[in-house]
């Protein structure tokens, strides 16, 4: 089993967190790791993703170049990558921020995600509004690990904790 994820939007969105959260709850599950992380030149605004690599084998290189996992928070991320995801993979859209397309080769997740965030009360969190409903639908991870990786990520702080714990739960809710 070896999971290639890419996690794409804007820098701010959360997609180093996001990366860190799945790394985080693999290492739960006694994985091997690997990961990576890009920022466009404004960082904040530009362009950002992370890669993680999941796997029960050492992993060679953190390099992906056919991920079988996208999480694209943005339009310009699910440009970028609609077009690598292995096929039967899982592409996640936030369709809050892009338009939704067909593929018969690939999962395709739709979630709401910045417009869920922003019900919940912080827009930071359409991060794991997609996260939540990836692992609703891939079964990659089991949630009890995502939820226990939370306060890892987040260093303790009770309020992130909280608010991210109900993000993701609403993702894992409202998978389609």
């Amino acid at each position: 089993m070896e999971h290639k994820i890419i996690i794409a939007g804007f820098g701010g969105q959360g997609v180093v967190l996001a990366g860190s959260l799945l790394a985080n709850a693999a290492l739960l599950e006694n994985k091997k790791v690997a990961g990576m992380i890009s920022y466009g030149a404004e960082v904040r605004g530009g362009t950002a993703n992370s890669s993680t690599i999941i796997s029960d084998e050492e992993i060679t290189s953190p390099i992906i170049d056919k991920p079988n996992v996208v999480i694209a928070l943005n339009q310009p991320s699910l440009d970028k990558y609609k077009d690598n995801v292995e096929k039967n993979g899982f592409l996640v859209i936030n369709t809050s921020l892009a338009e939704e397309i067909e593929n018969k080769d690939i999962n395709i997740i739709r979630i709401d995600a910045t417009n869920i965030a922003n019900e919940l009360g912080n827009v930071k969190t359409a991060n794991i509004v997609a996260v939540g409903a990836l692992i609703k639908k891939s079964k990659i991870f089991k949630l009890e690990d995502a939820r226990k990786a939370l306060p890892l990520v987040l260093k303790g702080k009770k309020e992130l904790i909280e608010i991210n714990e109900k993000a993701l739960m609403k993702g894992v809710e409202l998978a389609k």
